[in-house]
């Protein structure tokens, strides 16, 4: 009576019982700036997201889901200025390409850009707050990649 279309998580993801394995090739900076540490972090949050959040496989071969991509840009802003033209407030902004190719599905694949952001406090020193930035940003980009990828959000 009852008939299932495909395999449903309890993050909400939906995913065709014919796939079984997804890979995440190293996402590379094509910033102008580069931030040591962003491609890392991106690449690993991807793949922490999925195994926890999916009954996918982790694959070093390619998956039935392959996920690739560049980090567009990387930039800080100021986005409040006070009165005596100081900046109070500066965002750091992060935009990347990912591409997905679903072997099973080719309806499903994507090439779409994804950006997120983080606001600080520019009384802040940049170097002793910018990995929790990124860390923040990477979280936002991770779900909206999730849910592009298995929510179809």
């Amino acid at each position: 009576m009852f008939s299932s279309c495909g395999v449903y998580t309890q993050s909400g993801a939906s995913i065709d019982p014919a796939t079984k394995t997804f890979g995440v090739t190293y996402i590379v900076n094509n910033a102008t700036i580069v931030a040591p540490t962003l491609s890392q972090t991106l690449t690993e949050k991807i793949k922490t997201k999925f195994i926890n959040e999916t009954p996918l496989k982790l694959t070093t071969e390619e998956g039935d889901l392959q996920f690739s991509g560049k980090i567009l840009s990387y930039l800080t802003a100021p986005i409040a200025i006070q009165g005596n033209q100081t900046n109070a407030m500066s965002r750091l902004t992060v935009t990347v390409e990912i591409a997905c190719v679903n072997k099973n599905d080719e309806t499903k694949s994507f090439t779409q850009t994804f950006t997120n952001f983080a606001d600080f406090d520019s009384k802040n020193d940049f170097s002793s707050i910018e990995r929790d930035l990124i860390n923040k940003i990477c979280d936002g980009m991770v779900q909206d990649i999730f849910n592009k990828a298995f929510i179809n959000w």
